[in-house]
């Protein structure tokens, strides 16, 4: 059986080898078959195909007949889209459970203090980097918010300011219950009062009615902003430079006269 290698392809997309799709395939050509003959069918080596039929029948994939010689059953792949489904959901729970078990342990506690050690020696010059696209940005600026202790300040186009009542809400509000005072600037229309009651319900909304740039300033020592304009670039492209410097980013308050 020739079986092309974009549909292989996708076969893997339900978490399956190079040998666990071929035999896979072969298997639901026939219905019914042997190790031998799947083997002969999908040109897997025999000293292989028990050991893959063996490991598709964990995950579900076929059924082992009973009787001699040993033969297998595909199970169909709308039942097995259910298993990978159900299995994937499992897992990740599993992984979930983990990763809070681990951010309460004392492994944590110990990888908190070498992280602030490491930072403590690096050089202020070398705290600084580019962040290349819109939705790696937006991850950067909740990890920022979520240190936040003191004051935000956040300037926006206007579909930026729309960009963030919806991705940063929920952190911003979180910061706000903590006593951090929250600024926010860029222009609005009347077209988005919903965001403008949004925001002013979050903190105190500065309207321009032009845009100045496109920011976020934490405790003015942490700052993120944006080189592109985000109406003349694609998602994918926009950038962001972050820098963690006191002096430089108390610079750039003043000169601005962010309040």
């Amino acid at each position: 059986m020739i079986v092309e290698k974009n549909f292989l392809s996708k076969i893997k997309e339900f978490g399956l080898n190079t040998y666990e799709s071929k035999l896979w395939a072969a298997l639901l050509s026939r219905g019914v078959s042997t190790a031998g003959e799947l083997s002969d069918i999908a040109d897997v080596p025999r000293s292989r195909s028990y050991d893959v039929l063996e490991s598709l029948e964990k995950k579900g994939f076929v059924i082992m007949k009973l009787g001699k010689p040993i033969k297998y059953i595909a199970v169909s792949p709308n039942e097995v889209i259910e298993r990978v489904k159900k299995d994937i959901k499992k897992e990740a729970n599993q992984k979930e459970k983990q990763l809070e078990e681990l951010n309460k342990s004392k492994v944590m506690e110990e990888l908190t203090e070498l992280y602030d050690q490491g930072i403590n020696m690096i050089d202020p010059t070398e705290l600084a980097g580019s962040i290349k696209g819109r939705e790696n940005v937006y991850e950067h600026m909740k990890m920022l918010i979520k240190k936040a202790e003191k004051e935000i300040h956040i300037m926006s186009s206007e579909k930026g300011l729309k960009r963030k009542t919806k991705n940063l809400s929920r952190f911003l509000k979180k910061a706000k219950k903590k006593g951090v005072r929250i600024n926010i600037s860029g222009p609005v229309s009347d077209k988005n009062q919903k965001i403008i009651d949004k925001l002013e319900s979050i903190g105190n909304l500065n309207i321009k009615n032009k845009n100045e740039g496109r920011f976020l300033i934490v405790d003015n020592k942490e700052m993120l902003f944006m080189v592109t304009d985000d109406s003349a670039v694609h998602p994918s492209y926009d950038i962001g430079i972050w820098i963690n410097s006191p002096y430089f980013v108390n610079t750039l308050v003043r000169a601005f006269d962010i309040k």
